[in-house]
């Protein structure tokens, strides 16, 4: 187990990864097969705006709430949302070039301030934050529970939690990750969930609600391959995807076959 001194460490060398984009061979073939077929079945789908318009309902009203947007890079898509709506914002990264990136879209916001910041470091005193967004985040983080811990320190009493991350519990993408894994540049902060990663958290926090996706529909690529019409086709993948966010949301097995989890948490 880790403490917070050999996360810095790690961070440090994820902070030089994001800045510098250097990746091995096996890691850009890696991320150009995964970015292409996901962007294509988010597109299909209308995924992102379907995600962005779940967690604005998970927000709720913001005028009255500190938000802290966790590892945030340049800005993900609710970012400026976040800092517009909320009474404070403050938004983090180890990204020098990111931060730089969203501070010029916080110039006209007077509420809103973004720092080269890491999570783990005592030089990170803000606290009280009644709403952590940590969009593709969470699963940086080898240790769960130090994470955990450190989250609820940061947390107001019953603060939430958005998070967004990948799953790896669908035994066709444990085998690709576990035949990747040996060749991967950023193998030391990328830790997709596990069932046990998730049954921490539903431990640790109240689950309110949760979504996964691409189950049923990570297949959808073998549907070029029947002789059916276009029309046919997404007609199919949009179905698949229902059955996958609806029941997604009351059953494990479901869940756990997909590839993505969202989760709306609060502190207990």
């Amino acid at each position: 187990m880790k403490d917070a001194q050999d996360l810095i460490k790690i961070n440090e060398r994820q902070k030089e990864f994001y800045n510098s984009k250097k990746k091995n061979r096996v890691t850009k073939l890696w991320y150009g097969l995964r970015n292409g077929i996901l962007q294509d079945a988010k597109k299909r789908l209308s995924l992102e705006k379907q995600i962005k318009e779940l967690h604005i309902t998970w927000f709720g009203d913001l005028s009255n709430k500190k938000v802290l947007d966790l590892g945030c890079y340049a800005g993900n898509s609710l970012s400026v949302h976040l800092a517009m709506n909320s009474k404070e914002y403050i938004a983090i990264d180890l990204s020098e070039l990111g931060i730089s990136k969203l501070s010029k879209k916080l110039d006209d916001i007077p509420n809103a301030r973004a720092y080269v910041m890491d999570f783990f470091s005592d030089d990170f005193k803000e606290d009280g934050f009644d709403l952590i967004y940590a969009f593709g985040v969470l699963h940086h983080f080898q240790d769960t529970e130090l994470l955990i811990n450190r989250l609820k320190q940061k947390l107001n009493q019953n603060g939430e939690i958005i998070s967004y991350d990948p799953l790896k519990t669908s035994f066709p993408v444990k085998l690709a990750r576990y035949l990747y894994r040996p060749f991967q540049t950023d193998k030391d902060w990328e830790w997709p969930f596990s069932k046990k990663t998730y049954r921490i958290y539903e431990r640790e926090f109240q689950i309110l609600d949760r979504r996964a996706m691409l189950g049923r529909t990570k297949y959808f690529f073998f549907l070029n391959l029947l002789p059916l019409s276009a029309k046919r086709r997404s007609n199919i993948l949009k179905k698949w995807h229902i059955l996958d966010w609806q029941r997604s949301k009351v059953e494990d097995k479901k869940m756990f076959d997909c590839m993505h989890l969202t989760l709306f948490m609060q502190k207990i």
